[in-house]
Formats: structure tokens, C-alpha cells, sequence
């Protein structure tokens, strides 16, 4: 099947800048003031030195002053980073709860919404992506994303983490409180694995299984390690223009939305899709799929504050009452458009509330959250019907209507509610106006930068394997098709 990526590009084009102003249109006449965001704090090794002297003196040698004034004792208060374990058990069990969103989470959510044939297919893809992704953070991920400060990436220094030990540090958001840097690598690798996993679900059920791999492989390398350094890391070119992303708004969702729509203009329409009903095998492993990633998600937005104190608890409050507000707004908005309130909606309503507060977990107040999970609620209902309609895409599991449209509101709507007088984190010489623009400018950025690079990465493997599996493979199904299993017996 020929893939007619740029026909209709200027429809297409304005239909993304409807989406990202969509949620934002509702609050925009706010004002109020701003303090720049202390922002995710970079990576510092902290490798043991020589102890102190017991006196807590550090001795200097002069040898070159008076035998009386040989050693001079200059009094310094080398105060060591301080290692909470209450911190180190709190980020180790968010490291797990994002782990679960992942597996089982996100694979049963996306599984029963395909067909019966095409059920493991995905349960592989999903646990494979996410399991290579987290052995290349640790090969060279790791130090491209948080070692160096250039302004686009970072640099080798870390290799196959190269100088990273049990006695290495990362930093907080507190001056003088780090973690071991062995658990700060774990827990971003996480976010890695969960992001690549996350795109598969786009052109799921007709697409060859090394074609996804290797896709995986370039994407990673080219678009998600310059996005994360640029956003989180010191030095990175969001990161020092006071872009705000608590958790992965830009970094995680935006990324994994647009990759998998380009994915699925590549890869191309499933077989009948629009002329018969491709409906969801079995949705009650999609809303306990949408369970157990709400549950998940705790760790992934909460976990993301680094220490375990109020700014934790802070994100975690956040992230149960946004995704309460948005499982509430999509199954209204599905009662006033159809007629009826779906189990499918509200699973998706749940997501969509958890995609939009996520780059604002710890940064605005919990009505604050009430209202953006409320509004991407009701903007990622349009983003998987009117907007998908005019995209003229199949995407499978609508990564791009709930994942890139609820992390576009979501990142706009962080730079309205971080005001003071919204109950938001911000000073009080916040500029709304100003801190929207930079955040319109992170999502500008990452649209663009991971569209580039994810055509790119289909187009390598198009010319390496091909994308799409055989029509006959098609037809009977890609679980056996691909991996000779079945899912269910007859």
C-alpha cells in the first residue's frame, strides 16, 4: 500500500495548531505574575573523596611559607550531600509502579483494544521495545541525556555508565539532598522504555515486528535522547529558557503522539479499516489495563519530584484529582455527542487526565489540575474522533488523539495555572503570557524535532525490511503470522 504522507499537509498542519490552542482557549484570559521554574536539577557525580580530619578541618600544605606558618588550618564545613533513605525507598518504588504501567499496564490496555488474531503481536511489541530501550539507556542513553551540558545533547562521558557507582550522586531539587545515582538511572530508564512502548500502539495489528525494532533503535537515538537533554538536563535549550515540564509532557507524550501518527501514515491503513467495524476484542482488559496505569502513574508524576516531601505529595494529589476531573469530562462529553457514557471512553478518559497533568504535576495547584484534566478530557474525545477524521489516519490505539493532543493541552495550560493566584508554584513576578509562549515553543519544538526524525526512522526501516506485513499475514493475524502463538485456543 502506497503512503500518502504529504497529501492534504496544510489541513493537517492547521488541525495540529487547532489542537494545541484547543484546551488553552477556555482560560485565556487569565493573568497573573511568574518566578522562572527551578528546574529539574542535572546529574552530579558526587564520587568519595579523602575523609575530613575528625576535627571537621580541611589541613592545606604551604611549602613554600615560613617553617612556623608551614600548614595552614583553614576552617571549611565540607558539608557532604545528604542521602535520605526515605528518598532512595520512595524514587525505588516509583521506578516499580512505572515498571507496572508498562507491564501489564499499558500492554493490556492496548491489547484489548485490537482484534483477537493480533493480541500477543502487541503484548510482544510492547515488552520488547520497552526491554531493548532500557538496556540502550544504560549502553550510551544515560550519558547522551544527562551527561555534558551542550544545549542539544550531551555527551560519552558515561558510556556503558562509565564512572557511575554506589558511591556516585544525583542531585534533587533540594541544594545539599541527592540520591545514589544508580536509582536516578533506573527510574529514567523507565521513562525511556514506557515512551517507545507507548508508539507501537499506533499502527498496531499490520506491522513486520523487526521493522519495529529497528525503528525503535533510530528514534531513541535521534529524537528521545535530544528531547529529554534539552528539557531536563543542565544546560539543555528548554531547559535554560524556563520551559516547564514536570514529568514528561513534551519528553514522553508529545513524542510518542506524533511519532506514532507519522508511524501510521507509513505503515498505512489496516485491511477494511473504514468500510467494516474494527472493533476491540476485549475491552475489559483495556479498562483494567487503564486500572493498573492510573495506579502506575503514581510513580511516574510523583516519583518525578525526586525526594519524598510535599512536593511529592503535591504531584501525587494532582495526578488523582486531574484524572478523576477527565474520566468525569469525556464520559459527559460522550453522554451529550452519542447518547451513552462508554467502559472504552472512561478508560480513555482516565489516560487522557493523566497525559494532560503530567507536565504540571508539581507545578500547579490541585484546582488547577481539576481543570486541566477536565479540559483534556473533553479535548482528547475530539482529539480521537473530529480530528482524527480530518487526519484521515488509522491509529490504532489513538496515541496521537489522547497521547500528543492531551500532552499539547497539558503543556500550554502549565504555563496558565503555575500562577500564584491560580494556586500554582509560580513567584510573584510570574508572566503568564511570557511562560505560555515558552511553553508553546517546547511543544513547537518537539513536534517538529521528533516528526523530522521518526520519518526518517520509518523510511530506514522501510528500505531495510519493508513496514508492513503480507496481506495474507494480515488476514490470519500477526500472533501467528509472527510468532506462531495464539492467543486464544478454539
Amino acid at each position: 500500500m502506497k503512503t500518502r504522507l504529504f497529501r492534504g499537509w496544510k489541513t493537517r498542519a492547521q488541525v495540529l495548531c487547532l489542537a494545541a490552542l484547543c484546551g488553552l482557549a477556555a482560560v485565556g484570559t487569565t493573568a497573573v505574575a511568574f518566578a522562572a521554574q527551578d528546574a529539574t536539577a542535572p546529574v552530579a557525580e558526587a564520587a568519595a573523596e579523602a575523609a575530613p580530619p575528625a576535627t571537621g578541618v580541611v589541613a592545606v600544605a604551604a611549602a613554600e611559607t615560613p617553617a612556623a606558618e608551614s600548614v595552614a588550618v583553614i576552617e571549611e564545613a565540607a558539608a557532604e550531600p545528604v542521602v535520605d533513605k526515605g528518598d532512595v525507598a520512595w524514587m525505588l518504588t516509583s521506578t516499580l509502579l512505572v515498571l507496572l504501567m508498562v507491564v501489564p499496564g499499558l500492554a493490556l490496555f492496548y491489547g484489548g483494544m485490537v482484534r483477537a488474531k493480533n493480541v500477543l503481536s502487541v503484548l510482544v511489541q510492547v515488552t520488547t521495545v520497552f526491554s531493548l530501550l532500557v538496556v540502550l539507556w544504560i549502553v550510551y542513553g544515560y550519558s547522551l541525556a544527562f551527561s555534558g551540558s551542550g544545549a542539544w545533547i550531551g555527551n560519552l562521558d558515561k558510556l556503558f555508565l562509565k564512572g557511575v557507582g554506589i558511591d556516585t550522586l544525583a542531585a534533587t531539587f533540594t541544594d545539599g539532598v541527592s540520591l545514589p545515582e544508580y536509582v536516578f538511572v533506573a527510574f529514567q530508564s523507565t521513562f525511556a522504555g514506557i515512551t517507545g512502548a507507548l508508539i507501537v500502539g499506533a499502527f498496531a495489528e499490520r506491522v513486520k515486528f523487526a521493522a519495529v525494532i529497528l525503528f525503535a533503535v533510530l528514534w531513541f537515538t535521534f529524537g528521545y535522547l535530544p528531547i529529554a537533554h534539552i528539557v531536563w538536563a543542565g544546560g539543555g535549550y528548554l531547559f535554560e529558557k524556563g520551559a516547564l515540564d514536570f514529568a514528561g509532557g513534551t519528553v514522553v507524550h508529545i513524542n510518542a503522539g506524533v511519532a506514532g501518527l507519522v508511524g501510521a501514515y507509513f505503515v498505512g491503513k489496516r485491511l477494511g479499516y473504514g468500510q467494516t467495524a474494527l472493533k476491540p476484542h476485549n475491552v475489559t482488559l483495556t479498562y483494567v489495563g487503564a486500572a493498573l496505569l492510573w495506579v502506575g502513574w503514581f510513580g511516574f508524576n510523583a516519583g518525578s519530584n525526586l525526594e519524598a516531601n510535599a512536593g511529592a505529595a503535591l504531584a501525587f494529589i494532582n495526578t488523582l484529582v486531574a484524572t478523576a476531573a477527565a474520566v468525569l469530562a469525556w464520559a459527559l462529553t460522550e453522554k451529550l455527542t452519542k447518547g451513552k457514557s462508554s467502559a472504552l471512553g472512561v478508560a480513555s478518559g482516565a489516560v487522557a487526565g493523566l497525559v494532560g497533568i503530567t507536565p504540571a504535576a508539581g507545578l500547579v495547584g490541585p484546582f488547577g489540575a481539576v481543570a486541566i484534566g477536565f479540559i483534556a478530557g473533553v479535548v482528547c474525545v475530539w482529539g480521537v474522533t473530529g480530528l482524527k477524521r480530518l487526519l484521515k489516519v488509522d491509529d490504532t490505539a489513538d496515541v496521537f488523539g489522547v497521547h500528543a493532543v492531551g500532552g499539547i493541552v497539558g503543556a500550554l495550560l502549565t504555563g496558565v495555572f503555575y500562577a500564584p493566584g491560580l494556586g500554582g508554584q509560580g513567584g510573584e513576578d510570574f508572566d503568564m503570557a511570557a511562560q505560555v509562549a515558552t511553553q508553546a515553543l517546547g511543544v513547537g519544538l518537539t513536534i517538529v524535532w521528533i516528526g523530522v526524525v521518526s520519518a526518517v526512522a520509518f523510511l530506514v526501516a522501510k528500505l531495510v525490511f519493508g513496514l508492513r506485513v503480507a496481506e495474507d499475514a494480515e488476514r490470519e493475524g500477526l500472533d501467528i503470522a509472527s510468532h506462531g502463538e495464539s492467543a486464544y485456543e478454539a
